[in-house]
């Protein structure tokens, strides 16, 4: 569900342009994968998926895919692909203790191009990096109409304030497209102080700015693809929260 916080934002820069959304089930999550298996996944999901729908642009929706395979998904295919990386640059500009957390999955923090972000835009600053896979979790459950509760979301978060430096956060990276879901929980959690960064604005932006002047049109309503056999109940509940997105049909992939 994570990729529906990027549709939100591009919905409202360009509303008018057709959308398939790919819901990889099968493969969730991301976060506790090798590197080898999600890159191996991505690669060769993305490579049918293109074939089969031939889209104009692939966005990847998520922090692990693509720290880990952006590169090699634009050495295999010839459109373009727009990532999603850790807003560590706006965050730098934001913070005004000098103190940014990075909340996203075991797989996405440890990432090199993770290190490159923090050399190339925070290096004058203190980045504390935790992983929080279960966050993932909780925001699926929500986004499934259950109550969250506050102790497992301050559970997940607990090694970001462990660090030394803990105290003097001020600004959050969500690196994980399912956690502004869970913005509000965080809220509660961090307190009034403290601010959000995520990519799905300027994500939705650059999406704007490839395909400025190309025209839109649609054969048929937006749908959403699943990569899993889900039985009907909860596939009812996927189609309502689609729904919501603009996306009118589920179909399996």
């Amino acid at each position: 569900m994570g990729g529906l916080t990027v549709l939100g934002e591009l919905r409202k820069v360009l509303p008018e342009s057709p959308v398939i959304y790919a819901a990889d089930l099968a493969g969730l999550p991301y976060g506790t994968k090798t590197e080898a298996e999600v890159a191996a996944r991505v690669c060769g999901l993305l490579g049918r998926m293109a074939e089969r729908y031939r889209p104009r642009l692939i966005c990847i929706a998520c922090n692990t895919a693509s720290t880990i395979a952006l590169g090699m998904v634009r050495d295999v295919l010839e459109i373009p692909i727009v990532g999603t990386v850790p807003a560590i640059k706006p965050a730098a500009a934001l913070t005004r203790t000098g103190v940014i957390g990075l909340l996203g999955t075991a797989a996405t923090v440890r990432q090199p191009y993770v290190d490159r972000l923090e050399a190339q835009f925070a290096a004058n600053k203190h980045l504390i990096r935790a992983a929080a896979p279960g966050l993932v979790d909780l925001a699926e459950a929500k986004s499934a109409g259950e109550i969250i509760d506050i102790a497992a979301v301050e559970h997940e978060i607990a090694g970001l304030l462990a660090d030394a430096r803990g105290k003097d956060i001020d600004t959050i990276v969500l690196a994980c497209t399912h956690f502004p879901l869970l913005e509000p929980e965080l809220a509660r959690v961090f307190g009034a102080n403290v601010r959000f960064v995520h990519g799905a604005e300027g994500i939705a932006k650059r999406i704007a700015a490839l395909t400025k002047g190309q025209p839109f049109e649609r054969e048929g309503h937006d749908f959403a693809v699943v990569t899993a056999t889900t039985k009907t109940g909860r596939l009812g509940k996927l189609s309502d929260i689609f729904a919501g997105y603009g996306l009118h049909e589920v179909r399996r992939f």
